[in-house]
């Protein structure tokens, strides 16, 4: 049973993203989805500040970690796969950190407090995890556990992922809509855990 719930974590940590940031907004009176980062619900001094970290942030580490377990715990296969296990655990370690430390208000502010630096840099540690892990996973032996084209849907991902992230970078250089590309940017990542999940299945 435990298995199990740890195999579908992967998935089940995108449907619940999906859920609570929408839930989340839902007491974010006027917050735009497509102007706003996600770490704008649990921002300092955010009407969500309290909720979003308790509804996204503490359980959503808690499946990343678990589906990470499950791929360290994994016998007889590439050392590369059980290395990219750990890569979603600290992507799971991240997004607590991330939550527990919020970011300033302003999120285009140019002298960001301590906790806003923490913040940062465990996003930048969760965006890099979740793309040096489908690289690994594209670079490890073909098998039947780890199939060819669950290696060319790895490609894909990582390329989507990081295009729309220089397209969110130049969102916020021009402070336009950046939270759609960041939306869509992670939502690439989301989605390789998602099949990676229903793959190992």
């Amino acid at each position: 049973m435990f298995q199990n719930i740890a195999i579908y974590s992967g998935l089940i940590a995108s449907v619940w993203i999906l859920i609570g940031v929408y839930v989340a907004s839902c007491f974010y009176t006027d917050y735009s989805h497509s102007k706003q980062f996600c770490s704008e619900l649990g921002a300092t001094g955010s009407p969500t500040q309290k909720l979003s970290p308790l509804i996204n942030n503490y359980p959503l580490g808690v499946l990343f970690c678990l589906f990470g377990w499950y791929l360290v715990s994994i016998p007889n296969v590439s050392i590369l796969i059980n290395i990219t296990g750990w890569l979603v655990i600290t992507h799971g370690i991240g997004t607590w950190v991330a939550g527990y430390f919020p970011m300033d208000a302003d999120p285009f502010t140019k002298n960001p407090t301590l906790y806003c630096k923490i913040h940062s840099w465990a996003g930048f540690i969760m965006l890099l995890s979740l793309v040096i892990a489908p690289i690994l996973v594209v670079v490890s032996p073909t098998t039947e556990l780890i199939p060819l084209h669950f290696k060319i849907f790895s490609v894909v991902s990582v390329f989507a992922a990081v295009y729309y992230l220089f397209v969110m970078a130049s969102a916020v250089r021009t402070q336009t809509n950046p939270g759609i590309y960041q939306r869509i940017s992670y939502g690439f990542q989301l989605l390789w855990l998602s099949v990676f999940s229903l793959v190992l299945a």
